[in-house]
């Protein structure tokens, strides 16, 4: 089963999680399964993601879409994800 990780930095752990299960439908068009929202014990705005990945395909469009820029920047995403597809 494919997976995709993402880590990347947060302005505010609290404001960023509400935001990121906001998008939960339009992860689930992707194809894309809840898994792991964690963070770094010794820096609480480092946040880890790692999802199951029904459709690799969909989840490169998704990840390279405009609504999911957006809404990382609303949410308060403060650096460039580095997001890797896993198999």
């Amino acid at each position: 089963m494919p997976h995709i990780m993402v880590r990347h930095k947060v302005a505010d752990f609290a404001k960023w999680k509400p935001a990121y299960e906001a998008h939960k439908d339009t992860r689930a068009a992707a194809g894309i399964k809840e898994g792991y929202v964690l963070q770094n014990v010794d820096n609480l705005t480092e946040v880890v993601l790692f999802l199951e990945v029904a459709d690799v395909a969909k989840a490169r469009a998704f990840i390279s879409s405009p609504d999911l820029k957006a809404a990382m920047e609303k949410s308060g995403v403060t650096d460039k994800p580095d997001v890797y597809l896993l198999q």
